[in-house]
């Protein structure tokens, strides 16, 4: 996307308008920038690393490694294969200024949710506590609550004080909002596999209202006890393979990945104004509900339809532009045709035969990140437009023959690539997630040209590089 400096955005410059509760309200249409990155994924602890396992294809899908056996999952049953973290017992109270108790009885994901949050901020060169009073909002995503079955489990005598807050999903976002003295909305989204895009969308949507003026918005996802192992099982889509084969003849289901991501967001002009890098801008979004299909599980491809043609209708976007969609494409025989004909339909058939819509799915590398699955698709789009490039989407071989692919005039993006098209205009591209019981979103995303004078930050000189050093303490 091509952006010219207004007037709105110079005014906002010289008052440093982002940070302070009296900021102007944003326009709404106004795109949204994507300013800051943090991820803690599968073989990938940062956006680079997990930009590098991306472009060379690996495969982040493994049986529980044995530094998890004495942490918390660490008698998780089986060896079934999954996109697993090394460690999800590490944190460093001290820094957060949270006392051991307190920290010992807190979800893990509390504490991921805390540290992604901490270095999106870092990782768009904003110093966390000058977000002080500031409407900077928070919408975190979550679906399991593992640790509070574990921690009730061991009855009475192991809860405490610190409990409460420790186990519930609430203060996933709210930890965050309180750590940094944030003003802006502050929520916990569920709607199951789609939770975390869906917090993009509302994030989106409190940005051009004018609720805030900065948001933090992400997702976490962890295996931590049986009840969700037993839970996933039983609902009969987990792979006997031990791979998402998405959209291939030999897909028989999804395997389950842990992790999470943190973006940071501001309106466009705002990030101009503030002098941040952008890293991509989410032009519009979609969030609607099958209303009823076959089953309450059974996706409805009208819906998913529908949900696509909305986003691009909000974001003014022509969809034969679209070069590339990031697909829900869990790998299930049932689901993955369905939203090949529903994507066909709303963005592949109208385009030329001979320039189909490359898809693919993160799943295939780390596994199905469930409630933090769309903002992990949303965050390799992002790096993807960034690096000028489509990383391959794994195990594909032969087309599912219920996915006519050549009818439908998608294809799979199968190897590593460039963006298609001939580069004269920025990337647009789409991503989907879809939650269980029928939540579908679909965001908008294209790449950003400064013109006009509004430069990109520029880098460090090749002649000395800053290395800062930080800690809460001395020792530290």
């Amino acid at each position: 996307m091509t952006v010219q400096k207004s007037k709105a955005s110079a005014e906002s410059a010289r008052s440093g308008a982002s940070h302070l509760p009296g900021a102007p309200a944003p326009r709404g249409g106004d795109p949204i920038a994507v300013v800051g990155l943090a991820c803690r994924l599968p073989g990938a602890p940062t956006p680079a690393d997990f930009w590098r396992l991306l472009r060379v294809g690996d495969n982040a899908v493994r049986p529980l490694p044995d530094s998890r056996r004495r942490a918390p999952g660490g008698d998780l049953p089986g060896e079934a294969p999954a996109g697993y973290l090394d460690r999800v017992d590490t944190f460093d109270a001290t820094f957060f200024g949270i006392a051991p108790r307190e920290a010992r009885a807190m979800d893990p994901q509390q504490r991921l949710m805390l540290e992604l949050a901490w270095e999106a901020l870092e990782h768009a060169g904003i110093v966390p506590g000058t977000l002080r009073d500031s409407r900077t909002a928070v919408f975190a995503s979550t679906m399991w609550d593992d640790y509070a079955e574990l921690a009730t489990a061991g009855g009475a005598d192991h809860l405490g004080a610190y409990s409460f807050a420790g186990t519930r999903r609430t203060m996933l976002a709210n930890r965050v909002s309180y750590l940094l003295g944030l003003k802006g909305p502050s929520l916990t989204v569920d709607s199951g596999q789609s939770s975390s895009l869906v917090a993009v969308h509302l994030a989106c949507e409190s940005l051009r209202r004018g609720e805030a003026t900065a948001a933090l918005v992400g997702g976490v996802n962890l295996i931590l006890g049986e009840g969700s192992i037993a839970t996933s099982a039983s609902l009969g889509a987990l792979s006997r393979s031990g791979r998402c084969h998405t959209f291939d003849g030999r897909a028989d289901g999804y395997v389950r990945g842990e992790g999470g991501a943190v973006l940071l967001l501001k309106p466009l002009y705002l990030a101009l104004a503030d002098g941040d890098r952008v890293h991509g801008v989410i032009l519009g979004s979609a969030v609607n509900n099958d209303g009823g299909g076959d089953s309450l599980g059974t996706p409805r491809g009208s819906a998913q339809e529908e949900v696509v043609r909305l986003a691009h209708e909000r974001a003014a976007t022509n969809p034969e532009r679209v070069g590339y969609v990031e697909l829900h494409g869990t790998g299930t025989p049932v689901g993955d045709p369905i939203e090949a004909a529903a994507l066909g339909a709303a963005l592949g058939t109208g385009r030329p035969a001979d320039e189909p819509l490359r898809v693919g799915s993160v799943k295939t590398n780390i596994g199905h990140l469930e409630s933090a699955a769309g903002i992990v698709g949303l965050l390799k789009v992002v790096l993807s437009i960034t690096g000028g490039e489509l990383p391959p989407s794994l195990n594909f071989a032969e087309p599912n023959p219920d996915i006519p692919l050549k009818r439908l005039n998608l294809r799979v993006q199968a190897e590593l690539g460039p963006w298609p098209g001939n580069g004269a205009e920025p990337p647009l591209a789409g991503v989907s997630s879809f939650g269980l019981g029928g939540t579908n979103c679909h965001v908008v995303v294209g790449g950003f040209t400064p013109v006009d004078g509004v430069a990109a930050p520029a880098d460090v000189p090749a002649s000395g590089v800053v290395w800062p050093l930080s800690g809460a303490s001395p020792e530290a």
